[in-house]
């Protein structure tokens, strides 16, 4: 059996197990049984370890089964590469979005200064970079971020200031 301390790093973060498995997007009994030791899958502990915000061998003491430190070795290292893949995609999204503004931005002074439009085409500018952002947010939440969930499992969206 597995010596756990994931009821301790919950408890240091004053969570109870329902809130835990809440976060961590498991059943409250996995939980349980996780804190008891009992085997899980690495998905599972993973997704527990993303909780709790710790490296996946952070959550044990000790482990009887040799090989279960390399196989959480392989899953850190299959995370970090999700990661860096889906943030590599999101990044490209944003670049794309960045340079089309950048686009619109010179093309609106250009147009303005020709003065064949009214005052009105210098509202392009704040439209796209406003109602362009919400909207780009808007379809990488509701139609990317499910599709790179699916193929990076182990990432999650990163909505810094990169994004």
């Amino acid at each position: 059996m597995n010596i756990s301390r994931i009821a301790e790093l919950r408890r240091s973060k004053g969570w109870t197990q329902e809130r835990l498995a809440k976060e961590s997007g498991i059943t409250v009994r996995t939980i349980q049984r996780l804190e008891a030791g009992n085997d899980a899958s690495l998905e599972t502990i993973s997704l527990v370890a993303r909780a709790l915000d710790v490296q996946v061998g952070d959550l044990f003491q000790s482990v009887q089964a040799p090989d279960f430190s390399q196989a959480v070795e392989g899953l850190e290292t299959r995370t970090l590469a999700d990661q860096e893949r889906r943030d590599s995609i999101s990044q490209g999204i944003m670049m794309v979005f960045r340079a089309i503004g950048i686009l619109v931005t010179f093309g609106t002074v250009i147009l303005a200064t020709m003065g064949q439009f009214g005052w009105f085409i210098w509202l392009l500018i704040p439209i796209y970079w406003g109602a362009g952002k919400i909207l780009l947010d808007a379809i990488m939440r509701l139609a990317v971020d499910p599709k790179l969930d699916a193929k990076y499992p182990l990432s999650v969206p990163s909505r810094g200031e990169d994004n």
